[in-house]
């Protein structure tokens, strides 16, 4: 067995190691000073606590410290368990759900007879601290089925208890105790409730009991948690920064979407600013798509049930799929533009010198999402994807694929986002049979994939078993201004559909093959991108991208024929703009509500301009340019819309 050390070093163990049942107990064996500062370990990708039952076969174990990259899903984990215990103190009839580690921190979620209120954060936090203090061990109890059933019943806590019921036969049944607190958990846990000092209470939300709309609303608290104060103050400096940048919040605020109870969850309406964004998105994504050969097409909405059982999307997809019935027939709303692009592949007889045939569509699909998972743009039920299907020779796959690789990191660059970080979605080695098509398509198609990405330069991140089951894929992530990563591109090889629409092509040798079709998308759903790049850019869009461009501003109403026919200027050269004027409204008041809807320029006109046939620019950030010709200002704007600028 090969042990890695927090510091980096391996260290290989043998017989100390069988002597021992446990990773604590071989700790203790091996190195006392070693085994203080470990908090749990990694193997084969899944976290384990010093509780974990040692391997009779040899293997490798990532050994974690309390600072360790990793270890947060350990004591994220555990505080969780800190925070059911400081509301069971404080809210005894409070009822346990779940209460598992997250991305960013942890929640619990609770069954109580009122909403907790936020003042309740507070107690809860401090009443977390006392527990802290305490330092409870966490213990670890295996019991039997009939055991877990009495101590539950004891507990009277029937959300345990119908988890418990779900085990399956034979699993093994744990708890974790830590000073009077007792919690039906696999695990893992850190040692001690004292070991992670610098944590926070979040926010309140409701959370369906199994995220299911037909079962009991419960409380659901989010916190946090880190193992170094300045990394939690970092953390709650950039959450402020996010609700600062919040897309639903400025949506509203700058009238760019909404959505209306009336219509449904999860439905977005356009705004006419919003609208004129996602227009100069596609119109940039369009031109773009054009050069490189791309054909744009259109196609239905829903398909017979048939199709997408060919597909294969009814046998792993049908609960997320809006069903409808025609004339008898069963019909499906679609999940996914491929059938359909497949389907026009297949109108004709195709040849090897139709290949590569690229099919684009901005195709609104429909996925049936539970309403406790929708949130603002960004997941939704009603999705307009920029979609790509490439039709190529199995040889021209790694050609394509390299293309669509560096689309992406124009179009996205352009867009503001600069750092990426990507991933190789490939095969789980250890069960194979979950994959469709060959060994040898898959061999073929991973190479090519990681053929791509080692001849660009690009660093990668290699995620075993996460590939579809019909092809490895590639997944571009980008960093947002406050560096969050949001998974955007994917670039998708798939020979299995191919095979099950019996697509062919006649090749050259006069024999009929398969060929390879490669998904893409590089926005992914145009909703989601669309709020991320409202966060990304705090709602202050660049200048070719902004619903108004200029905001207009006579100072009086002697002033406003010219400030007409300076917007006629700007109305000629194709630039957005606004005329802000009111006998009620004060000209600092109307300057404010521009900065505030984001425009990036104000040309301010009094007499002085009107004298001069000039205007006074100001930008939105409050800076003055100082007096300019008209034109002189339009052209400069006219070459930076031109630049995406």
């Amino acid at each position: 067995m090969i042990l890695k050390l927090p510091d980096g070093r391996r260290l290989e163990v043998n017989e100390t190691w069988r002597s021992a049942k446990t990773l604590g107990e071989a700790l203790q064996v091996l190195d006392p000073k070693l085994a203080k500062k470990v908090i749990g370990a990694r193997r084969n990708g899944e976290y384990v606590d010093l509780y974990f039952r040692l391997p009779s076969e040899d293997g490798q174990l990532e050994l974690l410290a309390l600072e360790d990259e990793g270890a947060q899903w350990l004591y994220r984990h555990s505080m969780a368990h800190v925070m059911a215990q400081a509301v069971k103190r404080l809210f005894p009839e409070a009822k346990l759900a779940i209460g598992p580690p997250i991305e960013e921190g942890f929640y619990y979620d609770f069954d109580v007879p009122e909403p907790f209120k936020p003042e309740d954060l507070e107690k809860i936090a401090q009443e977390m601290q006392k527990v802290v203090k305490e330092n409870h061990s966490f213990e670890r109890m295996e019991v039997s089925r009939q055991e877990a059933m009495k101590m539950i019943k004891e507990m009277k806590e029937p959300y345990k208890l119908e988890i418990l019921n779900e085990l399956e036969e034979g699993e093994q049944i744990s708890f974790y105790k830590d000073g009077e607190f007792v919690d039906l958990c696999r695990g893992p846990h850190v040692p001690s409730s004292g070991l992670v000092k610098y944590f926070q209470l979040l926010e309140i939300a409701g959370a369906y009991w199994r995220g299911d709309e037909k079962n009991k609303m419960l409380q659901r608290i989010y916190g946090t948690a880190f193992a170094k104060k300045e990394d939690l103050e970092v953390f709650l400096k950039r959450r402020e920064e996010a609700a600062r940048r919040d897309h639903r919040r400025l949506g509203r605020e700058l009238e760019l979407f909404s959505m209306e109870e009336e219509v449904g969850p999860g439905l977005i309406f356009w705004h006419p600013k919003g609208m004129t964004v996602r227009r100069e998105l596609e119109k940039f994504e369009v031109e773009e798509h054009l050069k490189r050969g791309y054909q744009y097409v259109a196609t239905p909405h829903l398909g017979k049930a048939k199709l997408w059982e060919i597909s294969g999307h009814l046998s792993y997809y049908r609960e997320n799929m809006f069903r409808v019935e025609v004339e008898g027939q069963e019909y499906f709303v679609k999940p996914m533009n491929c059938p359909f692009h497949i389907m026009m592949y297949k109108s004709k007889t195709r040849s090897y010198r139709d290949l590569p045939l690229k099919l684009a569509e901005y195709g609104t699909v429909y996925r049936n999402e539970r309403s406790g998972v929708l949130h603002g743009l960004l997941r939704v039920r009603m999705i307009t994807q920029d979609d790509a299907h490439i039709f190529c020779a199995p040889d021209q796959a790694q050609g394509m694929v390299a293309e669509v690789v560096d689309l992406a990191f124009h179009i996205l660059g352009t867009l503001g986002f600069k750092d990426y970080e990507i991933s190789l979605s490939v095969r789980d080695p250890e069960n194979l049979s979950k994959y469709g098509g060959t060994d040898e398509d898959w061999q073929k198609a991973e190479a090519a994939l990681e053929a791509v990405l080692k001849a660009k330069g690009l660093p990668y991140k290699r995620m075993e078993g996460e590939a579809q089951f019909y092809g490895p894929k590639i997944d571009v992530h980008v960093k947002d201004a406050i560096g969050r990563l949001w998974q955007l591109t994917t670039v998708q090889l798939d020979f299995v559909l191919p095979e099950r629409f019996d697509c062919k092509y006649a090749a050259d040798d006069g024999r009929e093959h398969r060929p390879y079709i490669i998904h893409r998308a590089l926005f992914g759903a145009l909703e989601r991108f669309f709020g991320i790049l409202i966060e990304h850019y705090a709602g202050a869009f660049p200048v070719w991208l902004a619903p108004v461009q200029v905001a207009i501003l006579p100072i009086a109403d002697r002033h406003l024929d010219y400030a007409q026919s300076v917007q006629e200027k700007l109305k000629a050269a194709g630039i957005r703009s606004e005329l802000s004027y009111s006998k009620h409204k004060t000209l600092s008041y109307r300057v404010r509500d521009a900065q505030l809807q984001k425009i990036p320029y104000m040309l301010v006109m009094g007499d002085k301009e009107v004298e001069s046939s000039s205007v006074a620019v100001r930008l939105r950030t409050g800076e003055d340019l100082g007096p300019q010709k008209p034109e002189a200002f339009i052209e400069e704007l006219a070459r930076k819309v031109a630049e995406r600028r």
